[in-house]
């Protein structure tokens, strides 16, 4: 089972996202909140396995809390799914850099949702394409560092292509057409773009390109 804590200020939203995990069989919602506060000591007593996570919200937002819960730092992290809207992508890098191990749209399909958690639960990241490209056409100028030449990077060409390409968004199925080769090599790729970078998961490997000007 995996153990899922949603967090939204919105009811409507919540008992909405409430009922949909909970009628799977591998999901328990085992507790749900309407603030970042709330979230981040049910988080504590309940130790769920995901924190479905808005952005907006009273008393603490969900960056802080997420950056509470999934930081640096933080002994016993928790993984954090975090949803937004397309107006509040500048959001999302934050939330990114708080820790958080993916995001999705709110206006996603019930399924992508439920794909997410079960991804997000795994221990692999989700990133939504369309809030990705977002991301890099309204808030590139702010992300990238300033003019100077791209940084020595201890990638090989392909592995470089790999990592702007999943900065873009793309799946490993969808770099694996691009580029023509095994979703497999794909996964070898993504891993070794990790150990050299010293990144935890693909959501760091997006903001590492974000700020390393790597985005096109």
């Amino acid at each position: 089972m995996i153990r899922v804590l949603v967090c939204d200020d919105q009811m409507l939203i919540r008992t909405g996202l409430v009922t949909i995990i909970g009628a799977q069989p591998d999901f328990e919602v085992v507790g749900e909140c309407g603030d970042g506060r709330a979230a981040v000591d049910l988080a504590a007593r309940l130790r769920p396995d995901v924190v479905v996570m808005d952005v907006r919200m009273p008393v603490l937002d969900g960056i802080e809390a997420t950056r509470l819960l999934a930081g640096a730092g933080v002994p016993h992290p928790v993984k954090v799914l975090v949803l937004t809207t397309f107006n509040l992508d500048e959001y999302v890098y934050e939330a990114l850099r708080a820790g958080a191990s993916g995001f999705l749209l709110k206006d996603a399909p019930p399924d992508r949702l439920l794909h997410g958690i079960r991804t997000v639960a795994t221990g692999a990241a989700l990133l939504d394409p369309e809030v990705t490209r977002q991301l890099v056409g309204r808030h590139a100028a702010r992300i990238r560092p300033a003019p100077g030449g791209a940084p020595e990077l201890p990638l090989t060409p392909r592995e470089l292509e790999v990592l702007r390409l999943i900065a873009d968004g793309l799946s490993n199925s969808e770099i694996a057409a691009r580029l023509v080769i095994s979703q497999e090599t794909v996964k070898t790729f993504v891993s070794r773009i990790l150990t050299k970078l010293q990144l935890r998961d693909r959501v760091q490997a997006v903001v590492y390109a974000y700020r390393h000007g790597l985005v096109t």
